[in-house]
């Protein structure tokens, strides 16, 4: 257990349209206590959880409620303040609303996503490694290079509401919110697990990171 009780457990949700296996492989690399959990009943213990995300929005969210998870996380997340990592679409599912499937998300955070434009520049889904340029002093983004690549497979974005939600920026025919960080909710569009040193880095930095620390003011 971490100092003031916060256990270093890593709970990983896994459902159907996820990527939590690869999670999973990328933090027991790492070293650092994890744990698959399918439903909140087996998730006793977990101090920090993180949603990975394959697939369409709409599926991830009948997933989830299925099985009870928005009920569960809004108590641990909002209230408890358990830090939280949300990647691709376990990102955009924080927000409101998604063109994906027009689908109501959990709604933590203010905003939508929104699709990609075909275009002679664009192609969709956008696929591959691209530059991410952390755009405000946050605790998880801190540390991070000014314009390192990590890896996107991603056909929507988000529109934060609130500017200062938007932790990361990336360029794919526009500049889109690639990073997402309020309190003690982060997330990463990219998938953080296949984007090399960079992306291990900021699965320590999350491990690593007290409640307090992500919710502590900028410097």
């Amino acid at each position: 257990m971490r100092p003031g009780g916060g256990s270093d457990i890593v709970g990983v949700i896994d459902y159907r349209t996820g990527n939590s296996q690869s999670v999973v492989h990328a933090l027991s690399h790492l070293g650092i206590p994890n744990r698959l959990v399918a439903a909140p009943e087996e998730a006793d213990g977990v101090g920090r959880v993180i949603l990975p995300g394959v697939g369409a929005a709409g599926t991830t969210m009948r997933v989830l409620r299925s099985r009870g998870w928005p009920e569960w996380l809004a108590q641990r997340v909002l209230v408890e303040r358990t830090p939280f990592l949300g990647i691709c679409v376990g990102m955009q599912v924080l927000f409101e609303h998604s063109a994906e499937q027009d689908t109501e998300c959990l709604g933590w955070l203010p905003g939508h996503v929104v699709p990609f434009v075909w275009s002679r520049t664009v192609r969709v889904p956008q696929m591959g490694w691209n530059r991410v340029r952390p755009r405000r002093r946050h605790a998880f983004v801190s540390e991070m290079p000014e314009g390192g690549y990590f890896y996107f497979v991603n056909s929507f974005y988000v529109v934060p509401n609130q500017n200062d939600d938007v932790a990361g920026r990336t360029e794919y025919g526009e500049t889109f919110c690639s990073m997402t960080a309020h309190r003690n909710i982060v997330g990463c569009q990219f998938h953080v697990e296949k984007s090399g040193p960079l992306g291990l880095r900021l699965l320590v930095r999350f491990a690593s990171l007290t409640s307090e620390e992500l919710c502590s003011p900028p410097a």
